[in-house]
């Protein structure tokens, strides 16, 4: 029986204690601050396939001073990064494999049809917050590696699987993951990217704006200023800017994605009282990076369009926008298109698929920057889940690409660590 039936027969057999182990993951919480009973049941898996464990909690200290560090968390105590390692026998390539164990709140509840943890499954699919932003990508990688320990598998590469905290408010788990020592020669990121190959990843930052008006009596408002109303001129400029940054994009990888460096914005709050002119309006978004520019770039051309407001109205050249950058920062990733893992990888996607694999660019930010830039390492986002729920109400997953990534990256593992180094 050749290697790849092997390994089918394998995942076969093991599908229902798979579903049992995301089930339980997706039913912790596991929101910022709140990551560790999660991690442990990582911990337990990682110590049953007999991996290498390291487990520790990140300390500001040893971060607080790298050009990636940006976080607004200072305690990470009782919420560990996770390491696992299988070590290969010598002489082949190494493969990191990092996934975050974090996930976003749930939002209203009434907006789910069953408890956003419940891990309820139905109709082929695993529901709940975290099932496919990245719970379902973490449990295929851990299904692969449980596939080539169980087969026997000779590899000559080591094989680093991680489980980081805080991937959602901008990376500090894999910085700290990185500044630990944990390097490899390639890494994939299971984001949920639909069974897509993405060599390409956006950045992105947030932004604060504070948008100054003058206050009053709502009954005399023509004695103040709106903050409000400036605040809409602000927007239209943050459109604009959009606008004119997409015109720019001629990447084909991005042909097929709407708006490939989006601006968004999130969150607007102005105003303490109905009748009462608001002295203040407070803008805050994020602003996509492109793979090909720098953050630094971006947070120029930004600054210099909010400085032209003054030339659209008068006001804000004596009361000029405060601009802040805070939270979140990921770095851009940018994996040329020929590169070896991205040949390799969808030789063995094709292989499982029976198709050629989508290659395109991620229209979100993740870790891979980190890893890229940071560690010098190639990074390549490929897992199950789409993008189309994560984030949203009712999120779930199909169970059966989870079993199919772990098929795909069973046979990368076996070809790619068994590569000379």
């Amino acid at each position: 029986m050749d290697t790849h039936r092997l390994i089918k027969t394998i995942i076969e057999g093991k599908k229902k204690r798979t579903i049992k182990l995301l089930q339980r993951l997706v039913q912790e919480d596991s929101v910022r601050g709140n990551e560790s009973k999660a991690q442990a049941i990582m911990i337990e898996k990682c110590r049953k396939l007999g991996l290498e464990l390291d487990i520790w909690e990140i300390n500001e200290s040893d971060l607080k001073h790298h050009p990636f560090y940006k976080c607004d968390r200072n305690n990470f105590k009782g919420n560990p990064n996770v390491v696992g390692v299988l070590k290969g026998r010598g002489g082949g390539k190494s493969l990191l494999l990092n996934g975050h164990i974090d996930v976003v709140p749930e939002g209203d509840r009434k907006d789910w049809i069953n408890d956003p943890y419940s891990g309820l499954i139905k109709d082929g699919k695993l529901y709940g917050r975290g099932a496919t932003d990245m719970k379902g990508g973490s449990v295929a990688l851990l299904l692969a590696i449980e596939v080539i320990k169980e087969l026997n598998i000779p590899l000559k590469g080591d094989v680093i699987f991680q489980s980081v905290i805080e991937e959602e408010s901008g990376g500090t788990g894999t910085l700290a993951a990185l500044i630990r020592g944990y390097k490899a020669d390639a890494v994939i990121i299971p984001e949920p990217t639909n069974m897509k190959i993405f060599p390409k990843q956006q950045g992105s930052m947030w932004f604060r704006l504070k948008v100054k008006g003058k206050s009053a009596h709502g009954g005399t408002r023509y004695e103040g200023v709106n903050a409000i109303e400036k605040a809409y001129k602000v927007v239209q400029v943050l459109q604009q800017l959009e606008n004119a940054r997409n015109e720019r994009v001629d990447d084909p990888l991005y042909r097929n994605i709407p708006i490939p460096l989006p601006v968004n914005i999130g969150r607007i709050e102005s105003g303490k009282w109905p009748s009462s002119v608001p002295d203040m309006a407070v803008i805050e978004g994020r602003i996509g990076v492109g793979p090909w520019e720098t953050l630094e770039e971006v947070e120029l051309e930004f600054s210099t369009e909010i400085s032209k407001l003054k030339s659209i109205d008068s006001w804000f050249d004596e009361h000029p926008v405060e601009v802040e950058w805070f939270g979140g920062r990921w770095q851009p990733g940018n994996l040329p298109s020929d590169h070896e893992l991205i040949h390799t990888l969808s030789l063995h996607a094709k292989q499982v698929m029976k198709s050629d694999p989508i290659i395109e660019a991620s229209p979100w930010g993740t870790d891979g920057g980190i890893l890229s830039q940071g560690g010098n390492m190639p990074v390549v986002i490929f897992g199950p889940g789409t993008t189309e729920v994560a984030h949203d109400a009712n999120e779930y997953i199909e169970l059966e690409r989870v079993y199919q990534s772990a098929e795909i990256i069973s046979l990368f593992m076996v070809d790619w660590c068994n590569k000379p180094s």
